[in-house]
């Protein structure tokens, strides 16, 4: 075994191995840029070596530095996590230049599944079903475009090189095709140095499943069962779950059989996951193998009771596979949300700035956190917006998925809107806990994952509006104890009036709706109680904040002689209710004051995020339509693109191709097109 590893990673996967090193008694070296000097895993690694500026292009991309780090810490090997460099074959073939053992695959490997066109010649050899497409060396547009045409519509375009959802367009129809080539092919050479595409046919109802393989080098190979991953936006994971659903026995061992066959075709060794899409009808088609450890590895971790990491350090030092298949043992049901930094509610535009908070729920045997970052530390622009792997383990998919309620419900983000309501809504929705999913899941459920459904709100708003009159209550008291006088009137926020009833109107907004509520504090004996009016329905309320040390975020409400518990998150003008059927998220909107300009913006188009331009599609004085594409911007390897609000003219524009722009930033002047409204005449 490794005395010494280096890890050529940041992040959440960075720590993860340094954990299971540190548990093998293995010393760590990490490495950082600027932008990570100060970050989690520099401060768990024994080591840590700076290797450059914060863009990844100028650090963690850049081979020679990593391994420059490994000889001068005299480390043994380099664990890749994944991303970054994990699927470099050059990268592999220096370190065994240098004599540094590569904790994954050998180079071969990398480069015959490297390219997604040449692991598909590969499995077509190896007998190992494969979805009808072209990955041709000839990458014309019109060899590329005939076979989309002669396949028939709906088509994926793939970078061969990509990974992650990155360089991947779903084409609907021929007149969307030189778009999304032209698409896919810049986000393919932005994030890989490679713009080779490839494209098959687009089953309309598949299910992402993945079986998990390891070899070692002494010809034994291994599955440790699959994973089902089809919950995705922008084709990446967001929700992943161990064993697949509705997986008999005779299915798992087929697909584990063409993962063992695809593995040994190309000589593997090591750590590796075979992604097949499973059709509706039960076949199943190869899809991509990934030559690393892929970032849903917890879960089957979970369920198979084996350290995944550690078998990677195991085999790479020339160990035997620590189990064979009889002895692996499938245990309980598992699932792994991603917590990221975006705006579900904004397309999943990624989002950064400061954790002011991060409190999260407590991590037992039924919930594991892989983490990367504290409170206090700041999401980056530079990086992937991941903040977090939220993993949970039960006997069965029903209890586990409780489970991943519970625990997201807990969850508390401060300083940058993160997808956890999003998740929590996905993870609540009857057709998710129906098991009722394909890659189109999201897509096809999007108003009952956002509430769009414009359903009364009767069982949530007296709620919101009881918090925030306790809320309220409990803001006089906290004062008053403070105060020099605890027992004036004037710190009293109960029912005390002259001759006058007690009377608090508030706006909460939902889904951009305000709704007026009126709540009127009463009396019934010694105990107080709330009449709460929302357009002309009185509900009789009654409650209390829990305070105690590990009960903050819980209101024990009574609503019509209906009491329940309900956890909350507020901050700021945000509260968010933690319901059994999603989260409803309002925002209390205050008095105007005077002080807002509508008029900020002039008419301008400004940035959704931190960024870099990448493309600007129009010039000054030019009309465009509405819906039209006017920049392309780039954060954290997506893009976005910004389209014409209207019909308009662009007046003039403030940024150029490769400038940053911070977010909220205006990116160019915009004159809308005047209408005129003849009815109104």
């Amino acid at each position: 075994m490794f005395n010494k590893i280096l890890i050529a990673n940041r992040g959440e996967i960075a720590c993860r191995i340094i954990k299971t090193a540190k548990q093998m008694g293995v010393l760590t070296v990490a490495v950082y840029s600027d932008a990570d000097k100060n970050s989690l895993h520099v401060h768990m690694a024994d080591e840590a070596v700076y290797i450059g500026p914060s863009p990844s292009r100028e650090s963690y991309l850049l081979g020679d530095k990593v391994i420059a780090a490994a000889k001068k810490t005299g480390a043994q090997a380099i664990h890749p996590g994944y991303g970054f460099l994990s699927e470099n074959a050059d990268f592999c073939r220096n370190c065994a230049a240098e004599n540094i053992t590569f904790i994954g695959p050998p180079v071969a490997a990398i480069e015959a599944m490297g390219s997604k066109s040449a692991a598909k010649n590969i499995m077509e050899k190896a007998n190992v079903p494969l979805v009808p497409g072209y990955h041709g060396d000839d990458q014309s547009r019109d060899i590329i475009k005939k076979a989309a045409d002669d396949m028939g519509y709906p088509v994926l375009l793939k970078a061969t090189a990509g990974g992650g959802g990155k360089g991947m367009r779903q084409v609907w129809s021929e007149a969307e095709f030189d778009e999304g080539l032209e698409a896919a092919k810049r986000e393919s050479m932005s994030s890989f140095g490679d713009d080779t595409m490839l494209v098959e046919k687009y089953l309309t109802q598949p299910r992402h499943v993945e079986i998990q393989v390891f070899c070692d080098n002494h010809d034994n190979a291994v599955y440790l069962f699959e994973r089902d991953c089809s919950v995705q936006r922008r084709h990446q994971k967001v929700i992943e779950e161990a064993p697949a659903f509705s997986m008999s026995q005779e299915l798992r061992a087929q697909m584990g059989e063409s993962a063992i066959k695809s593995a040994q075709a190309i000589g593997y060794q090591g750590a590796g996951t075979v992604e097949f899409l499973l059709d509706i009808d039960g076949s199943f088609y190869f899809m991509e193998m990934n030559t690393r450890l892929q970032v849903e590895h917890p879960v089957t971790e979970m369920i198979s009771g084996q350290d995944l990491v550690e078998w990677q350090l195991r085999v790479a030092a020339g160990e035997l596979l620590p189990k064979t298949q009889e002895q692996l043992v499938l245990n309980g049901h598992a699932f792994e949300a991603r917590i990221y930094a975006e705006d579900a509610n904004n397309d999943f535009l990624p989002a950064t700035g400061k954790l002011t908070l991060l409190k999260t729920p407590i991590e037992s045997e039924h919930v594991r956190i892989d983490t990367g970052v504290r409170q206090g530390d700041e999401v980056s622009v530079y990086y992937d917006p991941m903040i977090a792997k939220l993993i949970v383990w039960d006997e069965n998919r029903e209890k586990a998925l409780q489970r991943l309620a519970k625990a997201l419900s807990e969850y508390r983000i401060n300083g940058v809107v993160t997808n956890i309501d999003f998740l929590y809504n996905l993870a609540t929705s009857a057709p998710f806990k129906a098991a009722d999913i394909d890659t189109g899941f999201i897509e096809k459920n999007y108003d009952l994952i956002f509430h769009n459904d414009e359903k009364p709100l009767v069982n949530e708003l007296p709620i919101a509006a009881l918090f925030l009159i306790l809320s309220k209550e409990n803001k006089a008291k906290k004062q008053a104890k403070e105060s020099n006088d605890p027992h004036s009137p004037w710190c009293n926020a109960s029912a005390w009036r002259l001759n006058e009833a007690n009377l608090h109107t508030l706006v909460l907004a939902h889904n951009e709706i305000e709704y007026t509520v009126t709540v009127e504090q009463k009396r019934q004996g010694n105990d107080a109680y709330y009449s709460i009016n929302i357009n002309g329905e009185k509900f009789d309320c009654q409650g209390e904040i829990l305070t105690t040390p590990h009960n903050d975020d819980t209101i024990v409400a009574t609503v019509n002689g209906h009491r329940s518990q309900t956890t909350f998150n507020h901050f700021e003008n945000s509260i968010s209710l933690y319901r059994a059927n999603g989260v409803f998220n309002f925002t209390h909107i205050l008095p105007d004051c005077g002080q807002s300009d509508d008029d900020d913006n002039h008419g301008g188009l400004v940035a959704p995020m931190n960024g870099t331009m990448v493309s600007v599609l129009v010039k000054s004085g030019e009309q465009v339509n509405k819906g039209q594409p006017l920049v392309i911007m780039e954060a954290m390897k997506m893009e976005h693109t910004i389209k014409a609000p209207s019909n308009g003219t662009i007046d003039e524009i403030f940024f150029h191709e490769g400038d940053m722009v911070d977010g909220g930033a205006e990116l160019l002047a915009f004159t809308a097109e005047e209408t005129t409204n003849k009815e109104s005449e």
